[in-house]
């Protein structure tokens, strides 16, 4: 099963500053930092795993003919609305079972990163052995071996009845649920288990429409590739929305963004990363980033070379402080560290703000929240949410998706400010109102920030931002944050191993 590709060159390399430059006027062109364009019907912006959690429950139980997942990590334990009662909202693999009980056409395909048994924070033994609610002829769940060496199945994708889809940075997993204010010791923020974690904060997105299609249809050709199995068309009416989500676009074009490292026949598809640095680059007041990872040192060519100017944005970046386990702390927390630094030298005219959020605990200390995002905003013109990270693997190594979204209109444009508001809103502890007014005040994001940022909810810089140390990336880089796949080319295209798990 193959999508009809638009008709252009794929570059040939993942470094984007190979391929060239793009024409004036639009950031995004299909062909060369997206996919292609669709119009969504609908489109809302949703911050953090709860919200997304609970209005993703409700389209599921809408569903009449079939749900696809697509992720990173799945694990069926999780309670999507943990601060209902489990009679309310139970376990995401029973739920999944008892709506395709209860609908007789409905299907349910699940597709997971194979070395999440390994490497991925969920339970491996469902995903390797089975659990008693997969135990149903309409619900099949497979895992994705077709990648290289070290590389991830990334996407985050969830599809309903072919015309909604979910995309961002939220795998339906453990950890990942949360929020607003990212209270410290939150009680209903546990595993299955009951082990308590950290507060954590993410964005995904919902569109419905014709964008949701093509969204479906991306997730329909990742399963082809990784099982072999054509799927029917699953498109209907496209009468599904989550009740209660508000959509905060409306008959608006959405660009559906891609990565992919080569692969048998195939060469790499480099959007994600041609887009990153597009958008960037046209940045002209303001651009603000949330980040788990900012490593890639083309990324911090192009905003160095942003604030070396006289005249230029402001650079608002917020990212994780504290990484989990060793190889992030010493691998993706010092290069973002030595990125900082490059940045923070450059910054001439005091346009860099680079800080992580923090929440007052009981005994008065403060708790880090994990930030898992992936999203940039550029101006009052330009939103990106989806999987993709800003280091290397994520731009040439790793299957990713996004969405993006270029305003058109003056509306377009004032949500985009309200969503960037919002969000800073949220890790400052006040209403998004305040952080509008304060930034027509000041004249400046930064100035707003500076101004509000006095509460128990704030943010923090990184140590980083004083600009002394090293700013080289660290040793072992390039083997482990890698630009594209280890094997030859020529190893690539012949691989036909069969997928173990099928």
């Amino acid at each position: 099963m193959r999508l009809p590709e638009p008709a252009f060159e794929k570059p040939e390399t993942s470094v984007p500053g190979a391929v060239s430059a793009p024409s004036a006027g639009r950031i995004l062109q299909p062909g060369r930092n997206c996919w292609r364009i669709s119009r969504a019907a609908k489109a809302a912006v949703m911050s953090d795993g709860g919200p997304y959690f609970a209005h993703l429950e409700d389209a599921l139980r809408q569903a009449k003919r079939s749900v696809m997942i697509v992720g990173w990590d799945f694990d069926g334990r999780i309670r999507l609305r943990p601060d209902a009662s489990p009679e309310e909202s139970p376990e995401l693999g029973p739920l999944l079972r008892s709506l395709v009980e209860a609908r007789p056409e409905l299907e349910i395909r699940i597709l997971v990163w194979s070395v999440a048994v390994l490497h991925a924070p969920g339970a491996p033994l469902p995903l390797l052995f089975g659990a008693e609610w997969q135990e149903h002829p309409r619900i099949t769940l497979k895992l994705d071996t077709r990648h290289p060496l070290y590389a991830a199945h990334h996407q985050k994708i969830v599809c309903i009845d072919g015309g909604l889809a979910f995309v961002g940075g939220i795998d339906l997993t453990v950890r990942r649920w949360d929020r607003h204010p990212h209270v410290a010791d939150d009680p209903v923020r546990v595993q299955p288990d009951g082990t308590p974690y950290s507060p954590v904060h993410d964005v995904q997105m919902a569109v419905q429409g014709a964008a949701a299609r093509d969204v479906c249809a991306l997730a329909s050709r990742r399963w082809h590739d990784a099982t072999g199995e054509d799927l029917p068309d699953p498109s209907g009416p496209d009468d599904i929305w989550p009740r209660g989500l508000s959509a905060d676009f409306t008959d608006t074009p959405v660009a559906i963004v891609r990565t992919a490292p080569p692969w048998n026949e195939e060469p790499p598809v480099n959007e994600a990363a041609i887009l990153a640095v597009d958008a960037l680059k046209a940045a002209r007041k303001t651009i603000y980033i949330e980040a788990q990872y900012m490593t890639a040192a083309y990324i911090g060519d192009v905003l160095v070379e942003s604030l070396r100017q006289e005249t230029g944005p402001e650079i608002v970046v917020l990212m994780t402080h504290e990484s989990r386990g060793l190889l992030e702390r010493l691998l993706m927390g010092r290069n973002r560290d030595h990125l900082i630094r490059r940045m923070k030298r450059a910054d001439r005219h005091g346009r860099l703000l680079v800080s992580y959020p923090l929440v007052p605990k009981a005994d008065g200390s403060g708790q880090q929240v994990l930030v898992h995002s992936k999203l940039i905003m550029v101006d009052d013109v330009f939103l990106r949410v989806g999987s993709s990270n800003l280091n290397n693997r994520s731009f040439g190594l790793d299957t990713e998706c996004d969405l993006a979204i270029e305003a058109t209109t003056d509306a377009e444009r004032a949500t985009i400010l309200r969503i960037r508001d919002a969000l800073l809103a949220e890790h400052l502890g006040v209403d998004p109102q305040i952080v509008t007014a304060a930034t027509a005040e000041t004249g400046s994001v930064i100035g707003a920030v500076n101004s509000l940022n006095t509460g128990p909810c704030r943010l923090c810089p990184f140590e980083a931002m004083s600009g002394e140390g090293p700013t080289r990336p660290v040793f072992g880089t390039r083997l482990l944050d890698p630009k594209k796949p280890f094997e030859p080319l020529w190893f690539l295209r012949r691989c036909k191993l069969r997928r173990r798990f099928n």
